[in-house]
């Protein structure tokens, strides 16, 4: 099968059906194991990009977020969005049929913060610069319980050591004393 030629069909299928001219293929030695046209326009979920919903696909499927093994077919170079969900899945290569430049001047979007032109440079400027308005709001107390919870996540998969502790253990490992979580 022609995994770029049926990226292209799935897109062309989803602009038919009143969907945007994108498409996803993961596949994995040559055989299509999910794929998904772009559905935002159908589900109103800014989300549901062709690359989030074929992965989030391929997840369910084999239980697992690591795509090693598979290569992934889209039809236009990833937004942000989807450029992130790629790196962390880590498939052995993505391939795109067009690039930004290519079809920026067919794309348009009625979006606040969203102009493909210059929207990729927000990226490269510090928050505090960026078009769309963000604050941080520092809590120490909270701040030391949520890196806490992250800390957990390591000893969880077994990446960090802590000491023995009497007690409860999680899945077999010792457990760390986690501050109350205070929320007003």
């Amino acid at each position: 099968m022609d995994l770029v030629r049926r990226t292209i069909e799935l897109a062309l299928e989803n602009v038919e059906n009143g969907g945007r001219p994108f498409a996803c293929v993961i596949s994995r030695g040559g055989k299509v194991v999910a794929e998904s046209p772009n559905l935002v326009a159908q589900t109103h979920d800014p989300t549901a990009h062709a690359e989030i919903v074929a992965i989030r696909q391929a997840c369910q499927r084999f239980g697992t977020e690591n795509f090693e093994g598979h290569d992934i077919y889209v039809l236009a170079h990833p937004c942000p969005m989807c450029l992130g969900a790629l790196y962390y899945c880590s498939p052995d290569r993505v391939v795109f049929v067009t690039t930004r430049d290519e079809y920026s001047r067919y794309y348009k979007d009625d979006r606040k913060y969203f102009e493909l032109e210059n929207f990729y440079d927000e990226f490269s400027k510090p928050w505090q610069e960026r078009r769309l308005p963000m604050e941080h709001r520092p809590e120490e107390d909270r701040r030391r319980s949520l890196l806490a919870l992250a800390r957990v996540e390591l000893v969880i998969r077994g990446e960090e050591a802590v000491p023995n502790r009497p007690g409860a253990s999680l899945r077999g490992r010792p457990t760390i004393s986690l501050p109350r979580l205070r929320w007003t």
